[in-house]
């Protein structure tokens, strides 16, 4: 057995009750094998064996007091995955499902993400199965408040900079950035993702989506085509969704279709994002409600979204949300390039079946870098002192994302999987991270 498949099926038996966990270890260290075994000063460093296993894991009790007075008390995580590079950083997650399976799954794979940035940044994450929906401000202000009583003592602007995710928006960073200070008494950049007025960046709440229209415009532009003119079909509703929605229209695309957990709406005119913009960020609303702005739309509950006739998909929900049957739907449908707005969104069978079919596949490892990218970008803008107008953000993001797609097509190249962006993806952001781990000795 190769070196790569050993410390593989070691990771498997090891996290046996971690089935995101190992989601993500079997699909990075397979698309690795071949590059890393052609390297045998990789095992002779146990460069894999130290890469799969957090250099820190923090688990924690938070408990905070409802608006009926009653004591609740949920699971707090933080994981400090690899810092070879720079500070650890990713976002942090309040929801039901989170677990220590899927923050490992999510730190790991920000390793990679973080490292395809060319920024200074390791892999972290972080989160709770606390849920804010349908909590008071106050309820979620006790929460953050206890939340970073315990975390404080492990994050700092030179040592893990944490930033939002799923559930975790400018309110809660801005409850958990208060609390912060008010313990450490320092006004440090230690999370990103604030308010811009106590140092947030412009072009902060586009980035990920708007990165992710970037990439995928360049990777067509690059083999003769253009985003302009083509139909898309655009999962979620949230952040991510709705700037990769805005960038896309900007670039003469038509949006059909955009979800929420309950359901999906259909709009072959094409989708009014103002709309959406009110239902989703000022109403805090369902999808369904779209309906009431434009009478004409459909409106289907459940899933169901990867049926609608595309040219490009972007799935950017959540983790496996389009699974081999969509997929396949999908490449029926003459969906020709799909590029990952979420984390891991496609399961590996859905994977493997854009791959067979030839899809233009981007990986969200790459194609949704530009949100942590541009949290890089506000790291050191709060170091300075000072901060960029949008344009120029969005400048540096966009250079960001189309070196993203040169280095990923260039890796892939090298190892003669031409197009293939997951292979080309995960060698070119683990060979920098492997680098730099071998030039710090064993640690």
């Amino acid at each position: 057995m190769s070196y790569t498949m050993e410390v593989l099926e070691t990771a498997l038996a090891k996290n046996q009750n971690e089935p995101e966990f190992q989601q993500a270890v079997t699909e990075i260290l397979t698309t690795l094998q071949s590059y890393v075994d052609s390297r045998p000063e990789y095992q002779k460093e146990g460069v894999l064996e130290r890469l799969i296993e957090p250099e820190r894991t923090i688990i924690f009790r938070v408990p905070w007091v409802d608006d009926a007075g009653k004591v609740q008390v949920n699971k707090g995580y933080r994981v400090q995955f690899n810092s070879a590079i720079g500070p650890y950083k990713g976002g942090i997650r309040f929801h039901p499902s989170v677990s220590i399976s899927i923050i490992k799954f999510l730190g790991f794979e920000q390793i990679f993400k973080n490292s395809l940035t060319g920024q200074p940044i390791g892999g972290g994450k972080g989160g709770s199965d606390f849920d804010p929906k349908g909590k008071s401000d106050r309820e979620v202000m006790a929460f953050c408040q206890s939340f970073i009583t315990e975390l404080y003592r492990h994050i700092s602007a030179d040592n893990d900079v944490p930033a939002g995710d799923i559930g975790v928006g400018g309110r809660e960073i801005g409850y958990m950035f208060g609390q912060y200070k008010r313990i450490k008494n320092s006004s440090e950049g230690v999370f990103t993702g604030k308010g811009l007025s106590y140092g947030g960046s412009l072009a902060r709440t586009e980035a990920t989506g708007f990165g992710l229209v970037y990439l995928m415009d360049e990777l067509l532009k690059q083999h003769g085509n253009t985003i302009e003119g083509k139909t898309i079909v655009v999962s979620g509703a949230g952040n991510v969704a709705i700037y990769a929605t805005q960038k896309a229209q900007q670039l003469g695309a038509k949006v059909v279709a955009m979800s929420d957990s309950n359901g999906y709406i259909y709009d072959p005119e094409g989708i009014d994002l103002a709309a959406v913009k009110e239902i989703k960020e000022v109403k805090r609303g369902r999808i369904k409600e779209y309906l009431e702005y434009r009478p004409n739309a459909q409106y289907t509950e459940g899933k169901g979204i990867w049926n609608i006739k595309c040219d490009i998909a972007l799935p950017c929900a959540t983790q496996n949300e389009l699974n081999k049957e969509d997929a396949e739907v999908l490449v029926k449908n003459g969906c020709f390039a799909v590029g990952e707005g979420a984390n891991m969104p496609s399961t590996l069978e859905a994977t493997e079946v854009f791959l067979e079919n030839k899809i233009f596949f981007a990986p969200g490892k790459a194609a949704n870098a530009g949100g942590v990218a541009t949290s890089a970008l506000e790291m050191s803008q709060n170091s300075m002192r000072t901060s960029w107008s949008f344009d120029e953000v969005d400048r540096r993001l966009k250079e960001i994302m189309i070196n993203i797609y040169n280095n990923i097509s260039s890796a892939a190249k090298e190892v003669g999987a031409e197009d293939n962006f997951v292979v080309g993806a995960n060698i070119a952001g683990f060979k920098r991270v492997a680098d730099a781990m071998m030039l710090q000795g064993i640690v």
